[in-house]
């Protein structure tokens, strides 16, 4: 079966700004199911070996969806860099959901997508924007959580760090690969605290109930494995998969120059097309 690659698609956001998608989909004239994937912090569409990753979702049947947040740093011309560090710095969570449901938007009326069949992945910090996005929209049928985040507030600074952060206006986080300082606007953090309520990744994991497959590596430097235990506690149609010794990004890496995907990821790919032909089928 051929498959078509659609490549840097213009999602149009007036909330935000525009910003970029591709879909990965096989040649059919059946419907097919729509999977989005959204990308964790300091991550976008391209990063490693999301591109094979899309390919075996295609392959396996499902129009498979990934873009870049408004505000992740990437621009419209330079898709893979970080080449907006401004639009960077005013990101913020409610910007996210924003994104999310343009993105949504566009793809739901597509000719060849089965509206009954709708599911959402979020890696890392897009883990948790999944969990909201999943509890707030009732076209989404299913969610995956991939090394994905059990609460937002923690990770902002607290006491004289978070009143630096206020007296400044401005924080700076380094980017390990690119060495690049990328700033955080205080904005970032009121935001959050403005709507800690909807924001709450626990709120919603306790009130969903849809099927939830929750993919953790016991090796994640980033986010620690008792986040996807509290996940799989708070959520009654939750399912755990622990991978024994995979890191955050189940060992891909930016640039990433094999022609296949790493062990890790595929496993954890294979289980995910698994876990949603099982709950598609069953309708």
């Amino acid at each position: 079966m051929k498959m078509l690659k659609e490549k840097n698609i213009l999602i149009q956001n007036p909330e935000t700004k525009n910003f970029l998608a591709d879909a990965f989909y096989p040649e059919t004239s059946e419907k097919l199911p729509l999977v989005i994937f959204a990308h964790g912090y300091k991550g976008y569409k391209d990063w490693g070996a999301w591109n094979f990753m899309a390919e075996k979702f295609a392959e396996a049947g499902f129009f498979f969806v990934k873009f870049n947040f408004s505000h992740n740093g990437t621009t419209i011309e330079n898709p893979k860099d970080f080449a907006d560090l401004e639009a960077f710095g005013n990101n913020n969570f409610t910007k996210e959901m924003s994104d999310y449901d343009a993105v949504l938007n566009y793809f739901y009326d597509h000719p060849i997508i089965d509206q009954s069949k709708i599911a959402i992945i979020g890696h890392s910090r897009g883990g948790g924007i999944s969990v909201i996005k999943a509890f707030e929209d009732e076209r989404v049928k299913a969610l995956i959580s991939l090394a994905g985040v059990s609460h937002f507030g923690y990770r902002f600074p607290s006491g004289e760090r978070l009143e630096e952060w206020k007296n400044n206006g401005v924080m700076f986080s380094e980017n390990a690969r690119t060495k690049q300082q990328m700033p955080h606007y205080y904005q970032f953090f009121e935001d959050y605290k403005n709507n800690e309520d909807r924001f709450s990744v626990q709120r919603c994991a306790q009130n969903l109930t849809k099927p939830f497959l929750i993919i953790q590596g016991t090796n994640d430097e980033a986010v620690k494995d008792k986040e996807a235990f509290l996940l799989n506690e708070w959520c009654k149609t939750s399912e755990l998969f622990l991978m024994e010794n995979a890191n955050h990004v189940f060992g891909a890496k930016e640039p990433w120059t094999e022609d296949f995907m790493p062990k890790d990821l595929d496993i954890a790919v294979e289980k995910m097309i698994n876990f949603l032909k099982n709950n598609f089928d069953r309708d």
